[in-house]
């Protein structure tokens, strides 16, 4: 037997006992699991062989011995908004090891959208969820999706109702308690109903001594005329596993923008699939990774024009540095009779050191002749004519290849749609640019 194939039935040991502690279940949801295991054990942990996962291996993961994690596992306020600063905390839901901890959520009175945790809106029968969970992440396609899918047990569920607009963004925290060896697996639904307005952040943290595997699923639908903004960002521990899917359903003149932030972890995947699948949808998607020492960063995007009229626009940045590796492999489809889409795609990468890499697959495949479609991929090094400026302007070499560096990764930052997110966020950012840089924080 493989390591793959031994990591595999180790993690459907692990399912099996959440499962049996799920029965009486409702139907839909136990099938639902069932299928989803089923897919996940045909297809295992996916290796360099296939074209997906070419550029990177996880042979490091199929090694891992992973538990479940503690019942009842437990944060200090203190030691979350350490980890996950800056807290909003009047539209704060908090999920420890991925079971929702009331005493450390806190949700403004009278709220203008509806936020509880999927454990509670399954128990309460809550008729979203059989009608969305579950519905727009391929569990065919990622197997990782499928784990989630069969291991669900809690995560958050948001529901904006049509023609609201929420009053300030959700920041959802899933953190990971102190331990090596924890297999996590946390979900968001986000439903935005036709013409509502939502803002989501959805932070991957770890407490000192954590680490072990988070195994994430996030799914959005976009109702009609709807916009949403989500905020991923990943700071877990360096010695973390994280693998996540975003799935998203756009309709009819709708308004979707994510903004995927990748600062920790030791191998990281995150998959993002967007389909516009009504006339009229906008689509943005924007992401950084930096990596340093042995960091391994993997970016995989899928944007699918299925009808005329769509819009879509991508930009992620890489910053690598010691030996770590980048990946962006990023598709977008324009359907036959998606004619008049207009799509965009730019992957850009500064390379810190010379043992760093980046494997860059900017990908347009078009089907119709009436678009405007465009796509590039750049990699290189700080300019040394900028920074032989900035030296000659009496600015030390650290502080002046911190400048620009800082200055590649600006307008990423400049674009989140919370001001207050982008300021709070300057240590975490700086302490990942420290990492990739091989030197210690400025600040």
């Amino acid at each position: 037997m493989s390591a793959h194939e031994d990591a595999r039935d180790r993690l459907l040991e692990l399912q099996a006992g959440i499962a049996a502690q799920r029965r009486g279940e409702p139907g839909w949801l136990a099938r639902l699991r069932a299928e989803s295991r089923e897919r996940f054990a045909e297809r295992g942990l996916p290796d360099t062989r296939q074209e997906e996962w070419r550029y990177t291996s996880l042979a490091e993961l199929s090694r891992q011995r992973f538990e479940r994690s503690a019942p009842g596992a437990r944060l200090s306020r203190a030691d979350l908004e350490s980890a996950a600063f800056p807290v909003f905390a009047c539209s704060l839901s908090a999920f420890v090891d991925g079971v929702h901890d009331p005493q450390l959520s806190g949700l403004s009175p009278g709220r203008d959208v509806h936020v509880e945790s999927l454990a509670r809106a399954l128990a309460r029968g809550e008729p979203a969820l059989e009608a969305h969970l579950g519905r727009f992440a391929d569990t065919k396609l990622h197997p990782f999706a499928a784990l989630n899918t069969a291991c669900l047990e809690d995560g958050a569920f948001l529901l904006v109702p049509r023609e609201t607009s929420a009053a300030e963004p959700l920041h959802v925290v899933f953190a990971a308690a102190p331990g090596a060896g924890t297999v996590r697996h946390p979900r968001l639904l986000v439903v935005a109903e036709a013409g509502s307005r939502a803002c989501a952040i959805v932070d991957f943290v770890s407490l000192a001594g954590a680490a072990g595997f988070t195994n994430a699923v996030v799914e959005v639908q976009v109702g009609p005329g709807a916009g949403v903004d989500l905020v991923i960002l990943q700071r877990e521990a360096p010695g973390a596993f994280h693998v996540a899917n975003l799935a998203v359903w756009q309709e009819r003149d709708s308004r979707f923008a994510c903004h995927t932030l990748s600062l920790g972890g030791r191998l990281v995947r995150n998959d993002a699939s967007v389909l516009l699948a009504d006339e009229g949808a906008d689509c943005t998607l924007r992401g950084l990774f930096v990596g340093g020492g042995e960091q391994v960063l993997d970016n995989h995007t899928l944007v699918d024009h299925a009808v005329p009229f769509g819009t879509s626009r991508e930009l992620y940045k890489g910053i690598l540095g010691g030996a770590s590796r980048g990946v962006f492999r990023g598709r977008v489809i324009v359907r036959p009779d998606a004619q008049k889409t207009n799509a965009s795609q730019s992957n850009r990468n500064l390379l810190l050191s010379a043992t760093a890499e980046v494997d860059s697959k900017p990908q347009l495949e078009i089907r119709a002749d009436d678009v405007r479609c465009s796509h590039g991929t750049t990699i290189g090094q700080l300019d040394p004519d900028a920074l032989f400026y900035l030296r000659s302007r009496a600015i030390a070499e650290p502080e002046a290849r911190e400048l620009l560096t800082r200055g590649f990764a600006a307008d990423i930052l400049a674009a989140l749609p919370v001001p207050a997110l982008a300021e709070g966020l300057d240590a975490a950012v700086d302490a990942s640019l420290a990492r990739a840089g091989g030197r210690e924080p400025l600040r």
